[in-house]
């Protein structure tokens, strides 16, 4: 027992090490860039989905609605139900919602690392304006429920893999933990952020749609498991936590990552290479969020051999040279991937590969196009470590 104490403790240290390294040679290489941005959130108002409406909605003002993404008119019928054509957005569908959440996780995140970077608390102060816009004002407030995503014209008013939508709330629970432990929220105020994030864990894990997203096979269910892990530190259920990573452990690493480290549902998509990365980053982000030092999930290989380090070793030349790719080309967005992918740095700080960290260096930290933008939650890694 005493060896087993000794090993778990010097883990703890070794990772608070790593970390601490990571925190500051990231500042040392980006603090500008990190401060400009967190200046730019200190100058945007709250703006909320009750801004925004779509008349196609079945919900109301304060439900969040969105479009399926590949989903178009149909030539044969213009106006019956919508077809799909996979991988190919249609520009005319409404994402307004979609834009709101994602320019709310940019501040919020933004406004963290900004104060990471200074301790300056007057960025803590703005985000707790978003932050009561979002959860807590009734007359701008989101219902915590997802009843009315990826709604598709003709067929369907919402379904469960809409629920991939609120992954830009990882950040803003992230800033939400590191304003806890700052102190500058009001405790009505903690109470009622934290109340919302229970009812939405609550809906993700009871509501029909959150069961369909839990089980899919690709990375919906990722996902699911990634947001509910983040959503359940900021509220600190334990039971949740447990029950995500057991669902890494058991269904996500086995089910979908094959022996080579690829992951061949991806891989079989018309965006393989996106769809691969961004799966990567997902399962990264669970190793950061779940792993502790008696349960390290970067360590832990399913079936023998499926690990994330295998994961990464995969995509590593990939991300290097794009033009080694030997699979299809994404059918969308081909030039734009890679970019600093959050599974580079978690992996350089987990699994001690400063190789990971440089070339997470070289890579845009700061992507415009929206579609980029949509895919990586993890913009600020600076207040994940």
């Amino acid at each position: 027992m005493r060896t087993f104490l000794i090993a778990v403790l010097m883990s703890i240290v070794l990772l608070a090490d790593a970390q601490s390294f990571y925190q500051q040679r990231i500042l040392e290489h980006n603090k500008a860039a990190i401060v400009s941005r967190a200046q730019w959130a200190l100058q945007q108002a709250p703006v909320t989905i009750t801004a925004s409406r779509c008349e196609r909605s079945a919900g109301g003002i304060h439900d969040f609605y969105s479009e399926g993404d590949y989903w178009w008119p149909d030539p044969a019928n213009p106006d019956g139900p919508y077809i799909q054509r996979d991988g190919q957005t249609n520009p005319d569908n409404f994402v307004a919602h979609r834009q709101a959440m994602i320019r709310f996780s940019r501040v919020m995140g933004a406004l963290a690392a900004g104060y990471m970077a200074t301790k300056d608390n007057t960025y803590l102060q703005q985000a707790l304006l978003h932050a009561k816009a979002w959860f807590e004002t009734a007359a701008t407030r989101m219902n915590p429920s997802l009843l009315y995503a990826q709604a598709i014209k003709g067929k369907t008013t919402g379904r469960g893999i809409g629920i991939i939508d609120t992954i830009h709330l990882m950040e803003v629970a992230q800033a939400l933990l590191i304003m806890e432990k700052a102190g500058p929220i009001p405790a009505k105020d903690l109470q009622a952020f934290k109340q919302w994030f229970n009812e939405y864990l609550q809906w993700l894990t009871t509501h029909p749609y959150g069961k369909d997203e839990m089980n899919a096979a690709n990375n919906h269910g990722t996902c699911w498991v990634m947001q509910v892990a983040a959503f359940a530190r900021f509220v600190d259920n334990r039971a949740l936590l447990d029950f995500c990573s057991n669902r890494y452990k058991t269904v996500l690493l086995p089910q979908q990552m094959a022996a080579d480290g690829s992951f061949p549902l991806e891989l079989k998509r018309t965006k393989p290479y996106g769809y691969s990365l961004f799966n990567l980053d997902a399962m990264s982000t669970l190793c950061q969020l779940l792993s502790t030092p008696d349960n390290d999930l970067w360590q832990f290989s399913a079936d023998s051999s499926k690990n994330i380090g295998k994961g990464m070793a995969f995509l590593l030349p990939f991300v290097k040279d794009k033009s080694k790719w030997p699979y299809a080309h994404d059918v969308m967005y081909w030039n734009n991937w890679p970019v600093a992918q959050s599974f580079l740095i978690f992996g350089a700080v987990a699994l001690q590969e400063p190789r990971y960290y440089e070339l997470w260096e070289s890579l845009d930290k700061d992507p415009q196009e929206e579609e980029i933008l949509r895919n990586l939650p993890i913009r600020n890694p600076l207040i994940w470590l």
